[in-house]
């Protein structure tokens, strides 16, 4: 390893070290290594892997410090991999030079207001490992083309922009694990304009990625934001499993936001548009306390299962312009007065929806007003083996609906004295719909009320 100060850095936070260090990247041996103290850089420090690789940036087990006082990354890794994860597709300058660029046990403090922290150009197999990022603008930026790409038991934490940023990237394989993401202004994870595949985000805390703790004004964001409304963009085969992810409600804010164009029509693999997301599996997570908690918009083939999803200003799952999408095993409810519970699907059709828990445990009811499970202007909607406690105004509120199926449910008040009025209720019009099996009981007014418009089979 090259020790930075062999070089001539310093360390001791008050001389500027930026000169030192890339000294050391020119004649050391590709390993920078920073013993405990505070390093001053001023402008960014780029590593060009082809020429300084293997490479590697080192702390002393997170003693130590660099401080950016200028604009840009504090680090730019930079290769030359223009193929795939495929072996055959890397260069011998990249399978042997440029590969797997660690970054591990260090501290990196923005101290500007347009630092960022590191930023990854065609790379392949970067690593970040115990790595801290605080008060940057974005902490992890990858932008252009990237592959197979590890971050695990890191801090990306209080940052005015993004803490991992997938920008305008064409990235397959990446690996989020066992890291704290938090308090980051524009997001927690957030791809836009990018082609993303293979990607994992699993056993992690995201939380509270918005403006709040900035003292800025609110601006929609999401823990996990996925925008693939720019042409070309598409993000597929995502797993986000084992992660806690909640906020502070803020407007137009969303635990997971999901958001495509194509309104889940387009189900063709077409390289001028883009492809809506799909292959998507949200597992085991738990998800709350913002004014939507899971917000699909325009999404095709996302399986939801085994969540506990809870108190929301809004809706805890909002699906809208949606197809094939499954919701099961998940237990949606609210353990705080001020805020809600519930499920709104609208513009949408193949969704199925099973074996959910939806509960209030408010005793006056939905101070919005919304009902536990709502569906509008959708089609062909199974909602079977759901059991829904203590609605009020309603339980299932369904409108302008055709060819749904609910069966084997349970829809109830349990309060000793009942706020629900309808049990379930279809409005506007609609054909086609079938209620079998079901138990709907304690309502104030009708347990089943169905409109002249709409035809219900039972």
């Amino acid at each position: 390893m090259s020790n930075v100060r062999s070089f001539g850095a310093v360390g001791n936070g008050t001389i500027d070290d930026t000169t030192a260090i890339r000294h050391a990247i020119e004649g050391g041996d590709g390993v920078l290594f920073f013993p405990p103290g505070e390093y001053i850089i001023s402008e960014t420090i780029e590593i060009p892997l082809a020429m300084a690789g293997p490479a590697g940036i080192k702390g002393a087990q997170g003693a130590s410090r660099i401080l950016m006082k200028g604009a840009g990354p504090a680090f730019r890794l930079v290769g030359t991999h223009g193929g795939t994860g495929d072996p055959d597709s890397a260069s011998m300058s990249v399978n042997f030079i440029e590969r797997m660029p660690i970054i591990s046990d260090i501290e990196i403090v923005g101290e500007h207001a347009e630092a960022d922290g590191i930023e990854c150009i065609l790379t392949k197999q970067a690593t970040f490992q115990r790595v801290l990022i605080r008060q940057v603008r974005h902490g992890i930026h990858l932008i252009k083309r990237n592959r197979n790409v590890l971050i695990s038991d890191c801090h990306i934490y209080h940052n005015t922009g993004v803490g991992i940023f997938m920008d305008g990237v064409n990235l397959h394989q990446i690996n989020i694990c066992g890291s704290h993401i938090s308090y980051n202004r524009l997001g927690g994870i957030r791809i836009q304009e990018s082609e993303v595949r293979n990607l994992q985000i699993t056993g992690n805390d995201i939380e509270y990625n918005n403006h709040k703790q900035h003292g800025t004004e609110p601006e929609p964001t999401a823990e996990i934001y996925i925008d693939t409304t720019a042409k070309g963009a598409s993000v597929c085969e995502v797993t986000i499993a084992s992660n806690t992810i909640q906020a502070t409600v803020s407007e137009g804010g969303s635990n997971i936001k999901i958001v495509d164009n194509r309104h889940g029509t387009n189900h063709e693999s077409m390289p001028e548009v883009g492809r809506p997301p799909g292959l998507w599996t949200i597992t085991g997570n738990v998800i709350g306390n913002q004014q939507v908690s899971v917000h699909l918009v325009g999404c095709y083939g996302i399986i939801i299962s085994g969540n506990t999803i809870y108190s929301s200003e809004q809706q805890n799952m909002l699906l809208e312009e949606c197809s094939q999408i499954i919701s099961t095993g998940n237990l949606f409810r609210r353990h705080t007065p001020a805020l809600g519970t519930g499920v709104k699907i609208a513009n949408s059709h193949t969704i199925n929806i099973s074996g959910c828990t939806f509960h209030d445990e408010h005793p006056d009811g939905q101070q919005s007003g919304l009902p536990l499970l709502e569906v509008t202007d959708s089609s062909l909607v199974n909602i079977s083996g759901c059991q829904l406690t203590n609605g009020a105004p309603e339980g299932m509120s369904l409108l302008n609906v055709s060819n749904v199926n609910i069966s084997g449910c349970t829809v109830t008040d349990l309060r000793n004295e009942p706020k629900m009025k309808h049990a379930i209720a279809f409005r506007g019009k609609g054909s086609g719909n079938l209620l079998t099996g079901n138990i709907a009981t304690n309502a104030v007014e009708n347990n089943l009320l169905v409109e002249d418009g709409v035809e219900v089979l039972r």
